[in-house]
């Protein structure tokens, strides 16, 4: 069943599951090359979500289904709304991502475990948070502005649910290596 959600439609893993078995889905993947490289669908394409270009995933066939999916849902959904921005209506994010996939049972490839981004901006903003805290209380007060700055940007990142410093790591070398070919 696919449902509708402020032009974005979005589908359950388990009835993307029959288009999937069909062989009629064709998907991309939106998450970094090392995220892809690590857990990935069958069949599905790297188009990681700050290098999305749609104009290389239109096609000739208008009524096929471009089926976007990343880790849990959340940079699907972003992909979608940047495709239909560029005219791509008939896209479809995959509710849940890869995770709820894997799941649902369909087949997926592994490759290299990697940290995934959410845990590289935890572990970036708790050390940095950390390291002002300590220079905050032994050295001068005013480096309390670090962990003030880093509480403004997560407030922000909640507000807006766009996380700049994920968006900074994602270009890392750590997460841009590239992979010997787009199909799993």
């Amino acid at each position: 069943m696919i449902a509708s959600n402020k032009e974005i439609r979005s589908i359950r893993p388990e009835d993307f599951a029959e288009h999937h078995k069909k062989g009629t889905a064709r998907i991309i993947d939106v998450r970094t090359p090392a995220e892809f490289q690590e857990l990935r669908l069958t069949d599905a394409q790297n188009h990681p979500l700050d290098q999305l270009n749609p104009e290389s995933l239109r096609t000739a066939d208008a009524n096929e289904p471009l089926y976007v999916v990343c880790r849990s849902g959340s940079r699907g959904r972003k992909a979608c709304e940047k495709l239909v921005d560029a005219g791509i209506a008939n896209v479809v994010n995959i509710e849940g991502g890869t995770l709820a996939c894997e799941q649902a049972g369909l087949e997926v490839i592994r490759g290299r475990k990697t940290i995934s981004l959410l845990r590289q901006v935890q572990i970036t903003v708790g050390s940095i948070g950390l390291v002002g805290s300590t220079l905050a209380l032994t050295v001068d007060p005013l480096f309390a502005g670090i962990p003030a700055f880093l509480c403004a940007g997560l407030l922000l990142t909640g507000l807006t649910d766009n996380c700049m410093l994920a968006m900074l790591l994602a270009k890392m070398p750590w997460n841009s290596r590239a992979v010997a070919c787009n199909r799993g």
